[in-house]
């Protein structure tokens, strides 16, 4: 059976809506309570324009912009919202994707979430304080996790070893 233009686009919009109202929301989205909470507009004062954009609205950063994707000295990888640890050094490796990438994060640092925003799920990693959105984990990492932390940058601050 052959397709006009008009059914095609209506059957697209239709598969479009079905998979939006099937979406499971983010953790932000589902109204999760955490230690750590501020309104939009004190999250605006503390945060840059592109940490409020990733932390908060679930932004991802260009790969290649961020300086922490090259850095491999000691030291541990803080949340920029709250200052939790989240990942440490020794966890770090380079995944050739332009994004800080680590194997493990710290235990009870971050929490997950499933995200729909390209229409297949991933996972979402947020901080488990005070929820703001780190990136996504992958099953394609190193020993001995298998997993990838792919991080934004911009959505953590490196504390080196004293």
């Amino acid at each position: 059976m052959l397709y006009n233009r008009r059914q095609f686009a209506a059957a697209g919009l239709g598969l479009a809506g079905t998979l939006i109202a099937l979406r499971v929301p983010s953790a932000a989205e589902t109204k999760e309570t955490f230690e750590v909470t501020k309104t939009d507009a004190e999250w605006q004062k503390i945060l840059t324009p592109e940490q409020y954009t990733v932390l908060r609205k679930h932004g991802t950063e260009r790969a290649g912009t961020s300086p922490l994707d090259k850095v491999y000295a000691t030291g541990t990888y803080h949340c920029a919202g709250c200052d939790l640890p989240v990942y440490t050094s020794e966890t770090k490796f380079d995944s050739g994707t332009g994004w800080p990438s680590f194997f493990q994060p710290i235990e009870n640092a971050v929490g997950t979430s499933t995200d729909w925003k390209l229409i297949y799920s991933r996972t979402e990693v947020h901080c488990r304080r005070c929820g703001g959105h780190l990136g996504h984990v992958f099953d394609d990492g190193p020993q001995p996790t298998g997993k990838r932390y792919c991080m934004n940058g911009v959505a953590m601050k490196f504390v080196p070893k004293t």
